[in-house]
């Protein structure tokens, strides 16, 4: 279920291994952009990779019950997190590591790494 990895979004996919998020962003204004792209969308300016805090909020979630695939078990969360670094700055992605009654928008998380392989792939926990 992992992508391919190419130029754009292999900086995204293994910055696990040292414990970052990489998040592309434009050296000419300063926005920070994903999913991967070639150029920036707001000035059209070149972006290169750039850790991100790994800090972020719910925006929203589900938890589901549904087995789709056969390597992962339900429950799990599916969530939108936004990222502290821009406000519409968001990735999907599971929140990890508690309980479902524990989860509201707006609640603070902090970026962990699964290993798959070559790919580190950016789950959240909830901030303690």
């Amino acid at each position: 279920m992992l992508p391919g990895l190419t130029d754009l979004n292999r900086a995204f996919w293994t910055g696990g291994r040292d414990g970052q998020l990489l998040i592309l962003r434009c050296g000419s204004c300063g926005r920070w952009q994903h999913p991967p792209a070639e150029s920036c969308s707001s000035c059209g300016g070149a972006l290169t990779p750039q850790p991100a805090s790994g800090d972020g909020t719910i925006f929203t979630f589900t938890v589901d019950w549904h087995q789709y695939h056969p390597q992962v078990p339900p429950p799990y969360v599916i969530a939108i997190v936004q990222l502290a670094e821009q406000d519409d700055l968001r990735l999907p992605t599971n929140i990890v590591g508690c309980e479902f009654d524990e989860l509201r928008c707006g609640i603070a998380v902090h970026v962990v790494f699964e290993q798959h392989g070559a790919f580190f792939v950016p789950l959240f926990e909830l901030s303690r």
